[in-house]
C-alpha cells in the first residue's frame, strides 16, 4: 500500500469538498466541481477502497460492533479545517464536532458520536459530542 499516495490523493479530495462546500448550488461552477469530486472519489475508491473498507470494519468492531459498514466515502467530513504545513510541505487536516457517521456505541449512551476520515494523515476520528475526539486508526 502506498501510504504516501493515499494521503495525497485524499488531501486533494478534501480541497475539493472545501472548495464545492463554499459555493451556493446556483453558482455556474457548482455542477462542474461536483463531478469533478465525485470522479476524484471514484479514483480513489477504485484504488483504496478495500484497504479503508478493512480499517473502518476493524473500528466498527472495537467500538460500534451492532452499526452497518459504509463505503469509505460516506465516512468524508462536509467540510475540512486545513492546517498550517508540515516539515515536508504537506498540510494536515481536522474537522469540526458534527462531521461524519452517527454510530451507537454503549459506553457514550445518550451522546452522539460519530466517525470520520480525516486526510494529513489519513485516519478514522471518532468524535463524542461536542468535546472528545479520539484517533480509531491511522494508515499505516
Amino acid at each position: 500500500m502506498d501510504i504516501d499516495k493515499l494521503n495525497k490523493d485524499f488531501a486533494v479530495i478534501a480541497d475539493k469538498i472545501n472548495e464545492l462546500d463554499e459555493l451556493s448550488y446556483s453558482d455556474e461552477r457548482y455542477d462542474e466541481l461536483e463531478e469533478e469530486l465525485h470522479d476524484l472519489e471514484d479514483d480513489f475508491i477504485e484504488e483504496f477502497g478495500d484497504y479503508l473498507e478493512e480499517a473502518i470494519e476493524a473500528v466498527h468492531d472495537e467500538f460500534c460492533p451492532d452499526n452497518d459498514v459504509l463505503l469509505p466515502i460516506a465516512y468524508f467530513a462536509k467540510n475540512y479545517i486545513r492546517n498550517q504545513k508540515d516539515n515536508q510541505g504537506r498540510y494536515s487536516y481536522d474537522i469540526e464536532f458534527g462531521e461524519g457517521v452517527p454510530v451507537q456505541v454503549e459506553e457514550f449512551a445518550g451522546q452522539e458520536v460519530k466517525l470520520v476520515l480525516v486526510p494529513g494523515p489519513t485516519r478514522l476520528i471518532v468524535t463524542v459530542g461536542e468535546s472528545a475526539k479520539h484517533v480509531a486508526w491511522r494508515a499505516k
